[in-house]
């Protein structure tokens, strides 16, 4: 019997609008079996208000599909772990696949210490599921679909997150398997715009080289390094989007676009296809705000980009040491110079909560924010997730078994993290309202309550000071930030 698949995409219950942008990694791995000939269909709980109906619906309708796979940020893992619940409920003997970066991340702490911080939650995954997909999905699926049955109740790993992996995917593979199978959800109930024009999202590279400390897979394979598709791929990719469903407007989910060293001929290229096509595309995406030139912005205001989205993360000349940033607070200030001087509107990415974090020092973020007039910014609290240095460097509180400590090494700063448990917790670092926020982390000098009371006085003083309404009074949440939220990256927060 030919095996059926079902790919899920699970709700994410903690955004103001959960169709902003598809999940392009789960819609990979989706193409990938299809192009194997392998029946998959998507079924997608991104915003729906009972996912236990439309999944019992589903299996219903369904009931030669034996293969479930999930694709999940660790925001996510809450509601996952009640579907995988559900699932062994009303589809007795089915088979269940977790992949994405919670189990990614999760799963490259664990190898790093066994017995260490990850371990519990590396054996929550060992319990709920029956196999762990650690790296990319697109040829770990077909490994994973190949598994025996096992009698020990304990998912099986497959691990394409190294290297030397017949199934990892390096740069010249990226671009032999076909493009997201957008097809199979509905495209135009997804609803997020540039200046107006209906956009979707798409990604040319994969990882990220710098080590900043609050982002996860710095210790990665596939999230470390960077894996580039070729530019004359990407171009069509984009032709086929907006001939198919009509869009002219592009999110690069890229980590930061130019670090791409094809960067500039993808740019020239953007532009040769809109005027081949003769109409204006408006794309948006990350930079990383020490590599910007006055080359590289004129070039993207030519290609048709109007938004760029660097990671300042704070104005504090200590936070960003303490962070291991890289960018000075005169580097980042020149980006913004570079971005404005080009006509290039800038949304500052901003964070609070890192080691050391004070009232003086977030004081420093907000005059610097003022200091450059963004047309838009994002202020978060740093959220520790598996895979980052908060997270993995830390160390047990000596008296509180579920506290821990991480320790900026030039300047001797701490950051407390509380642990979370990834059944229950939904760790997010934003979310639908005020009420929403919450700290998991505090510093010697601000605690969880008054780091969250300074983040709001913060965060209205510079909308207030700008002219910035908040998201939160906007019909669609902007939902990128450069700390989450990407098909490959899940920090504090790129999940």
């Amino acid at each position: 019997m030919t095996t059926s698949v079902c790919i899920i995409i699970p709700p994410s219950r903690f955004l103001i609008d959960e169709r902003a942008f598809i999940n392009i990694g789960a819609l990979s791995v989706a193409s990938s079996l299809e192009q194997a000939k392998v029946p998959v269909a998507v079924l997608d709980l991104s915003g729906v208000p009972d996912m236990f109906q439309d999944l019992g619906l589903f299996v219903a309708q369904h009931p030669e599909t034996l293969w479930y796979g999930i694709s999940a940020t660790t925001p996510q893992m809450p509601e996952v772990f009640r579907l995988a619940r559900e699932l062994r409920r009303i589809r007795p003997g089915c088979r269940l696949i977790l992949g994405g970066s919670h189990a990614t991340l999760i799963h490259t702490a664990w190898k790093r210490a066994p017995q260490g911080r990850a371990e519990q939650a590396m054996e929550a995954l060992y319990d709920a599921f029956d196999v762990l997909i650690s790296g990319d999905g697109e040829m770990a699926i077909h490994e994973a679909l190949a598994l025996p049955v096992t009698s020990t109740g304990k998912a099986q790993l497959v691990d394409a997150n190294k290297r030397t992996s017949p199934l990892f995917i390096h740069p010249e593979a990226l671009d032999s398997f076909p493009f997201p199978a957008r097809h199979l959800v509905d495209m135009h109930s997804y609803h997020y715009t540039i200046d107006g024009e209906p956009a979707t999202s798409l990604v040319a590279q994969r990882g990220c080289p710098f080590a900043c400390r609050f982002c996860g897979g710095r210790h990665s394979a596939m999230m470390r390094g960077i894996r580039t598709r070729k530019v004359d791929s990407v171009i069509t990719e984009i032709e086929h989007l907006h001939t198919t469903y009509g869009y002219k407007g592009f999110m690069f989910y890229d980590d930061e676009l130019n670090v791409n060293p094809g960067f500039e001929t993808l740019l020239d290229k953007l532009h040769a296809l809109q005027v081949r096509l003769g109409v204006d595309f408006k794309f948006r995406g990350f930079v990383k705000a020490e590599l910007l030139t006055d080359r590289q912005a004129e070039g993207m205001y030519k290609a048709g980009f109007r938004w760029l989205l660097p990671g300042f993360e704070s104005g504090s000349p200590r936070m960003l040491t303490n962070m291991n940033k890289t960018a000075t607070r005169t580097d980042n200030t020149r980006c913004a110079t570079i971005a404005k001087r080009n006509g290039l509107k800038l949304k500052a990415l901003m964070c609070v909560g890192h080691p050391g974090e004070s009232l003086e020092t977030i004081q420093e973020t907000v005059d610097w924010v003022q200091e450059i007039q963004p047309d838009d910014f994002d202020m978060t609290i740093v959220t520790v997730y598996p895979g980052t240095e908060y997270h993995d460097a830390a160390v047990r509180h000596p008296e509180k078994a579920d506290l821990w400590i991480y320790t900026a090494p030039e300047t001797g700063d701490k950051l407390y993290n509380k642990s979370v448990n990834y059944l229950d917790d939904s760790n997010f670092f934003k979310g639908k309202s005020r009420d929403d926020y919450k700290a998991y982390v505090y510093t010697d000098h601000l605690s969880t309550e008054e780091l969250v009371a300074a983040r709001d006085r913060a965060d209205r003083q510079l909308r207030t000071a700008l002219g910035i309404l908040s998201p939160l009074d906007r019909v669609v949440e902007e939902t990128e930030h450069s700390m989450g939220m990407t098909p490959h990256r899940n920090s504090g927060g790129k999940a």
